[in-house]
């Protein structure tokens, strides 16, 4: 045989075997939204990661955020499209690029901010190993009860709110739907040959819900009786159901990350509110492909033990700085100044080196906001995608 044709026919084997193998790997874009109000857009500051690298249990977990250079890393394959609001929710922008950190609030960013989607995207991309898109969308201060209401749920009984009833699950479907409309708009190396697939939904929300006005389980006892938030179950039900009906993905994995404000130490109150938001997990049509996180399990407790000691110490003074606020001209001034000079030196008294170090390096922000603590975003954003890939 001649040895240049058998060369040549040898080359257009190993060719079409590569272009098979290339045909074979191709696989849809996975797509990821994740969803909810002002927790779920973030309001840890980077500067709180040391304390992430501090623990033990989160070590590891730190040395995937950050880079040899000290700075957060940039993921080549994983790309992020995301809506976001101001100070008061109002939606007033949307960007997009690789992901990193900075993709948490965009309001008082400080040296930026993350939310669930940073580490959640870094641990995707480990357990998947392929390209993947997130869709974020959050604004701060919404309530499912009226600002997420989802279409099935029926009308709202509240003239105040009815015209607000909704607008918020509008926007997120519309959001979604135009990034998929063009995904290379975003993720430039986009194929549309081998086309996407919607992977999964993360709910982040409930705290202007668990304050909201749900009934009271006996209106005999006035506030001092907890509320019944079963209405809340129905419409996150009713949620899921749209969200799947309107992006046409009757089985997108879903997963609650269930309020987890306070940790383990809440009243009765917030924790029916926690029972209430699981609920949909436990339900029949549900089993499978929806499932919840408790977030008070990453709840940051040792910033409370600090916060204890440092609120002891304002108590104190708490009396005497409401005198002075009664004072006028320098005479209030100076009175200011020798007030917060006495409260920094018994601040400094009381607090060990330790718990200084935790309130510059933990926490970036208040306990509504889960003191802004990277620990706790960077440990729910991988228990969120942990879970939803034990549902594939």
């Amino acid at each position: 045989m001649n040895p240049m044709l058998n060369h040549t026919t040898r080359l257009l084997g190993l060719l079409a075997v590569a272009a098979l193998t290339t045909l074979a790997q191709a696989k849809p874009l996975k797509v990821y939204i994740l969803c909810g109000q002002s927790n779920m857009e973030g309001h840890a500051q980077t500067s709180t990661f040391p304390a992430v690298a501090k623990d033990p249990k989160t070590k590891a977990l730190h040395d995937k955020m950050v880079g040899a250079d000290g700075k957060a890393v940039v993921l080549d394959d994983v790309w992020i499209a995301y809506s976001y609001g101001n100070f008061s929710g109002d939606p007033v922008g949307k960007k997009s690029g690789q992901l990193t950190a900075g993709y948490g609030s965009q309001h008082h960013v400080g040296t930026g901010k993350i939310g669930p989607e940073f580490t959640f995207g870094i641990t995707m991309h480990e357990h998947q190993g392929e390209p993947i898109l997130l869709i974020k969308d959050a604004w701060g201060g919404k309530s499912l009860m009226v600002d997420f209401r989802p279409p099935s749920a029926g009308e709202l009984d509240d003239e105040k709110n009815k015209e607000k009833a909704g607008r918020y699950y509008n926007l997120l479907i519309e959001h979604v739907k135009e990034v998929l409309a063009d995904p290379k708009a975003v993720y430039p190396d986009y194929n549309a040959k081998d086309g996407y697939e919607l992977a999964g939904f993360v709910w982040f929300q409930g705290f202007n819900d668990m304050v909201g006005s749900y009934p009271r389980t006996d209106p005999k006892q006035g506030k001092k009786s907890g509320k019944d938030y079963s209405e809340y179950s129905r419409l996150l039900a009713c949620f899921i159901r749209d969200v799947r009906k309107d992006l046409n993905a009757p089985k997108l994995p879903f997963v609650i990350g269930v309020l987890g404000v306070g940790g383990e130490e809440v009243s009765d109150n917030a924790i029916g509110f926690r029972n209430a938001m699981a609920a949909p997990a436990e339900m029949d049509e549900f089993k499978g492909n929806v499932a919840a996180v408790f977030t008070h399990n990453y709840w940051p407790a040792e910033i409370d033990a600090v916060e204890l000691k440092a609120n002891e110490v304002k108590k104190a003074f708490h009396k005497r700085g409401q005198e002075i606020k009664k004072m006028e001209g320098d005479a209030r001034k100076a009175a200011e100044t020798e007030l917060r000079a006495e409260v920094d030196a018994a601040m400094d008294k009381a607090l060990t080196e330790d718990d200084k170090w935790l309130l510059a390096k933990g926490k970036s922000n208040q306990g509504f906001h889960y003191y802004g603590s990277a620990k706790f975003f960077a440990q729910i954003g991988k228990a969120f995608a942990d879970t939803l890939v034990k549902m594939d």
